[in-house]
């Protein structure tokens, strides 16, 4: 959580396509570039996401470093508390454990059914506080009903918990039990309804919405060519045109004909169309922050002044991407932090 008012910068660099060396030399760049966080997932079936993790940290000592996001199915909460505990410890309490619901196609692969996204979700937020703050979960109301009172991990300790949400449902119990929240804000105007869903799931138990970090999770693509940059984050959208909500499309006010047309690019093999459907769109690039180090700037104040107090650029796009990370460091970073500060209830001063 952000309380004392500083604008918080993060970046999320995955770790499909890096390795564990491949991570532990982006969070090294992330701290050196000054960014506040710095975040890395692990999907079942996906690369060795948590020993990415521990480099991490190992290998840094300022930043922090968010798991973006475990699951509670492939890996039991008792053993997420345990894992989260240790990391603090080895850490000095710089780790951040991101949850999420996982997905069901990949849990199908091994065989498991688990519950609901949302109940599976919140029973896990609740009871991983329970277990990291020395406590069972047995008998804690939205913990479920498996946990025994002899459910205790050893050496615990406190970590802050943020959910990886898009729906509202979800956002909704994020604001009623989260730290944080890690909406993916496409477009980036989208962190708007985020915060106000999370907000509303607050309110139904009585917290205030400036008690959650926010991270407005935006795609962005940086170059010193504008040009090279949106020819970058087209392709990125043409890659992810069949995977978008056609609801939150329509809802800022984007063509889901469109990404349906772009789609159709893709399957027959012609990505080059594709890119150009993009870039001849009025609206399309709009999906993320993109252009030049000013453009750039000028995109992140929009959000700073309707109220983001958190921005997640991830993973920076860039014709390198050390060096995309780089140029956010050297020519973003600085401009936002100087020229933005925001109060508790997150305007701008």
């Amino acid at each position: 959580m952000n309380m004392d008012g500083d604008l918080v910068l993060s970046v999320r660099v995955g770790a499909a396509g890096h390795g564990t060396r491949g991570l532990t030399a982006r969070a090294v760049e992330a701290e050196e570039a000054g960014f506040d966080q710095v975040w890395s997932g692990n999907d079942i079936f996906g690369p060795p996401g948590i020993a990415g993790l521990a480099s991490m940290l190992l290998s840094t000592s300022r930043i922090k470093v968010g798991a973006g996001v475990l699951d509670p199915v492939s890996i039991h909460p008792a053993q997420i508390a345990q894992i989260a505990s240790g990391f603090q410890e080895l850490s000095g309490d710089r780790f951040i454990l991101g949850l999420g619901a996982g997905s069901d196609v990949f849990f199908g692969w091994a065989g498991l059914t688990p519950a609901k996204p949302v109940v599976r979700t919140r029973q896990a937020v609740i009871a991983v506080r329970e277990l990291t703050n020395g406590r069972s979960p047995a008998g804690v109301p939205g913990a479920g009903d498996c946990w025994a009172e002899q459910a205790r991990i050893q050496q615990p300790r406190p970590v802050p918990i943020y959910v990886g949400a898009m729906g509202p449902r979800m956002l909704a119990m994020t604001g009623r039990y989260a730290d944080g929240a890690l909406p993916l804000c496409l477009p980036p105007r989208q962190v708007y309804r985020s915060m106000e869903q999370i907000r509303a799931g607050a309110a139904e138990v009585g917290r205030s919405v400036d008690e959650i970090d926010i991270a407005g999770c935006l795609w962005c693509s940086i170059d010193p060519d504008p040009t090279i940059a949106r020819r970058l984050l087209a392709r990125h959208i043409a890659h992810y045109s069949g995977s978008l909500s056609t609801d939150v499309l329509l809802a800022n006010g984007l063509d889901p004909e469109e990404f349906a047309r772009t789609q159709a690019l893709m399957l027959d093999g012609d990505e080059d169309a594709a890119i150009g459907m993009v870039l001849s769109s009025s609206t399309m690039l709009e999906l993320g922050v993109v252009g030049g180090a000013a453009e750039v700037i000028e995109q992140c104040a929009t959000l700073i002044e309707a109220g983001a107090r958190h921005l997640s650029f991830g993973p920076p796009m860039g014709t390198d991407s050390s060096e995309a990370m780089a140029l956010l460091g050297k020519q973003v970073l600085p401009v936002l932090r100087s020229s933005f500060h925001v109060d508790a209830v997150g305007r701008q001063r």
